[in-house]
């Protein structure tokens, strides 16, 4: 049976902070995170880009090791575009969702440190959270990271199954602004995706700025 080595420690190295959001809706799914990029106490990077794109209808958002992170995010974007030019029916958000769980299980014990929210619509809308040892579960609705004990108290306080997508993207953004207020890894502002069969819609809110 394989084990850990003996003076490596998983505890010390994985990487808590940030914020990130899933809330699915009858009609798509809100991802959202902050863009403040964390090295212990410090600052590492004011904008960071947290939610990314496998394809038009499909975003995951990302917590963790960068390089981790950034490995993960192309297998995800080659195993869709794979499918497609070689002619096999576009891959649903439950089969990357699964594929992912089976990359991360099997190299449990020398992990990929990352937290990875997956949402999309396919057939219907699917939100699925992915820790860095293979566990996935689908949720309507979510928070993970440093942050995710003030965002999802907003969120649960919020939360009804009949949320239209620009509810559910308000509610997500108050979530992670009340993050950015207590949570000192969260900060700057805030990537909010609303994601639907046909595309996705971006915009940015900051506490003291109005962009979007």
């Amino acid at each position: 049976m394989n084990k850990l080595p003996q003076n490596v420690d998983i505890s010390n190295k994985i990487l808590k902070g940030t914020t990130t959001v899933g809330i699915k809706t009858k009609d798509g799914v809100v991802l959202a995170a902050d863009r403040r990029a964390s090295a212990g106490f410090y600052v590492a990077h004011k904008y960071v880009r947290k939610v990314l794109y496998i394809a038009d209808n499909i975003g995951i958002t990302t917590a963790g090791s960068v390089a981790d992170l950034q490995y993960i995010y192309n297998i995800l974007r080659n195993l869709y575009h794979y499918n497609l030019i070689t002619g096999v029916r576009p891959i649903s958000v439950k089969a990357l969702s699964t594929y992912l769980a089976t990359v991360l299980s099997t190299s449990k014990y020398f992990p990929y440190l990352v937290q990875i929210l997956i949402g999309g619509v396919d057939d219907k809308p699917r939100l699925y959270n992915l820790d860095y040892l293979g566990d996935f579960t689908e949720e309507d609705y979510t928070a993970t990271g440093s942050g995710s004990v003030e965002a999802i108290g907003v969120i649960e306080d919020g939360y009804r199954p009949d949320l239209t997508l620009d509810e559910a993207a308000e509610l997500a953004k108050r979530a992670i602004f009340s993050s950015l207020k207590r949570d000192p890894y969260t900060g700057t502002g805030v990537i909010v995706a609303k994601i639907t069969k046909t595309g996705h819609q971006e915009q940015e809110f900051y506490l003291n700025k109005k962009y979007s």
